[in-house]
């Protein structure tokens, strides 16, 4: 059960990023409130309905309204799709062997995991060739509908080309956390690791042998470095941008599991390393 102290550790974390390098930032914390209750937000950081830049944390909303069309039977894990070889499951996972950003082909289909935006792009097309409905529409209408995500809009790449508010993406980080929309085997299935034994780069982190990823989500697994904090468990999931965002949930964290979502409208880099690692150590901890 969260009481008032444990509400207060959590702003006091936050506040934390008053004394960020940023100009704009907003953040939530989100989390069960009692045992067994679904998760809401605990405690808030800056404009929650300011609009900010999401970058790659777009490719959470992608997988998200992928995930989606499977359950709705339009497209299935395992079809073709991509490189010759690829299948929806692989451009979910960055296994397709497709370059970060072209359609060309860099290795064979589950050999090595390329973190690739164009993919994500290829997945978005692929779902609209199977719908019959434009990808943004798509999202729109399934994913972002679903959960009452009403400011979030993509425009540009489904690999990199969303924006979006705290307020919404607080409502993606408790459907990953306690899923309503979705199954949740299939968020199960997607925040667990494909092609466990294959190597990979995080942008901005460096290479990791083997680098896990979901179906969306990257795993923390035993990073290190890594783009949340020292206290995360290894079952941590979700993404980072280069436009200074990012949105982790742990499951093991708390009563029930935790999640953090951080905005900001300065590019990622040596910038936010410590101060996203803080953040999130105090978050652990502060919800502990």
């Amino acid at each position: 059960m969260v009481d008032d102290n444990q509400r207060t550790r959590v702003l006091e974390a936050l506040a934390d990023i008053d004394a960020w390098p940023v100009d704009n930032a907003a953040a939530a914390v989100i989390a069960p409130l009692g045992s067994g209750e679904a998760p809401k937000v605990l405690a808030t950081y800056g404009d929650t309905g300011a609009a900010f830049e999401l970058a790659s944390v777009t490719k959470l909303l992608t997988a998200g309204a992928a995930l989606m069309a499977i359950e709705e039977g339009a497209i299935e894990l395992d079809e073709a799709a991509g490189p010759r070889g690829s299948t929806v499951r692989h451009l979910l996972a960055h296994a397709s062997g497709v370059a970060f950003d072209s359609a060309e082909v860099k290795a064979e289909p589950g050999t090595k995991r390329i973190y690739s935006s164009a993919g994500y792009e290829i997945l978005a097309g692929h779902i609209a060739d199977s719908t019959g409905i434009d990808f943004p529409s798509y999202l729109a209408e399934g994913l972002c509908g679903a959960l009452g995500m009403t400011s979030t809009e993509l425009d540009g790449s489904a690999g990199h080309g969303a924006r979006s508010n705290v307020d919404d993406l607080s409502a993606l980080a408790a459907e990953m956390l306690s899923p309503r929309v979705l199954s949740p085997l299939t968020w199960t299935e997607a925040c667990e690791v494909a092609w466990p034994e294959i190597n990979g780069l995080v942008p901005g982190y460096g290479m990791f042998k083997p680098c896990p990823w979901g179906l969306g989500p990257e795993i923390k697994g035993d990073k290190s470095a890594h783009w949340t904090g020292t206290q995360n468990s290894a079952r941590t999931f979700g993404h980072f941008g280069q436009s200074g965002t990012l949105l982790w949930v742990d499951p093991e964290a708390g009563d029930g599991g935790v999640a953090l979502v951080v905005l900001t409208d300065r590019a990622f880099g040596d910038w936010a390393k410590p101060l996203w690692t803080n953040l999130s150590d105090a978050v652990i901890t502060a919800t502990g």
